[in-house]
């Protein structure tokens, strides 16, 4: 029996529709509009086209998205100065740059320059710390879609064995710390540990996120897995696919994840969330001082 495809798409459209209604509200009740600033450098074609999906998704919701596109040739003190108006500008409430940049540029400087009150990205090392330790703070994107996905399917958690395959600072090492807060026993996989398979079969619940295309077959989950696909790969075809072997995977899941389809739209549906969450942290305090 093929598993049950969890369209990130239609669980995307639902929690933006409520998003939208919570920033009328927002507007209604305190004139704030959610505003995000985007910086990308460069002119790389997959960071274009992420940039406008997530221009299209705030403008959608409501929100102002203010797009400041740059050459390559931007220096990194241009960038930090840029980013230091941002944080001081009152009716941006989030902030973020598109990730990679080029190499003249220190990403770590980037993120840290961000102010953690405005880091909707959910990178900087104030916010990471805090989620660590159970205290509130902007969640990265990606892991945080992850978990509502895993939740939407109104199966426990807890108790759950969790295995990562990937512990990048961005979703790996991110998203296994959450699921650690829903009580889940998490295992990492990276590209060092001996007999993956043995491992990731364990796994009631399997998150690929290693970038490697259709790396993941059925030898490698077991039977009624949850299996989430992070990775975004594109064949010598053109075509997209995920780290997971999605047709022959899903004859052995309980519920996988598409590629594309899946995560992706939760990525940029979280966007929207921590964005909303700050500038309703800012809207409360207008009323309350108004």
């Amino acid at each position: 029996m093929s598993a049950v495809i969890v369209s990130g798409k239609e669980l995307a459209s639902e929690k933006r529709a409520f998003i939208k209604t919570e920033v009328q509200k927002l507007v209604a009740d305190s004139q704030t509009q959610p505003g995000l600033a985007v910086i990308l450098v460069g002119d790389d074609p997959a960071s274009q086209s992420y940039v406008r999906a997530k221009q299209k998704a705030c403008e959608e919701a409501g929100m102002q998205c203010i797009l400041e596109h740059y050459p390559e040739t931007l220096t990194e003190k241009e960038l930090l100065d840029r980013i230091t108006f941002y944080n001081q500008e009152k009716t941006v409430h989030g902030i973020l740059v598109q990730l990679p940049l080029p190499k003249h540029i220190n990403e770590l400087a980037v993120i840290e320059r961000i102010s953690p009150e405005k880091d909707v990205d959910g990178f900087h090392p104030v916010n990471i710390g805090k989620m660590m330790i159970d205290q509130q703070a902007f969640l990265p994107c990606t892991p945080y879609g992850i978990v509502e996905m895993i939740k939407s399917l109104n199966i426990p958690i807890a108790g759950k064995h969790v295995v990562v395959i990937g512990r990048s600072n961005i979703v790996g090492k991110p998203v296994g710390q959450l699921l650690l807060k829903e009580d889940a026993t998490v295992t990492y996989c990276h590209s060092r540990t001996k007999d993956l398979s043995s491992i990731t079969k364990q796994a009631d619940i399997l998150i690929a996120a290693v970038g490697k295309a259709k790396l993941i077959g059925p030898d490698y989950v077991k039977e009624g897995a949850i299996v989430i696909d992070v990775g975004v790969n594109r064949l010598e075809t053109g075509k997209l696919c995920g780290d997971v072997d999605f047709d022959t995977v899903k004859e052995k899941a309980s519920y996988i994840t598409p590629v594309p389809g899946g995560v992706g739209p939760m990525t940029i549906t979280m966007l929207l969330q921590n964005t909303l969450q700050s500038a309703q942290k800012i809207g409360r305090a207008n009323k309350t001082f108004s």
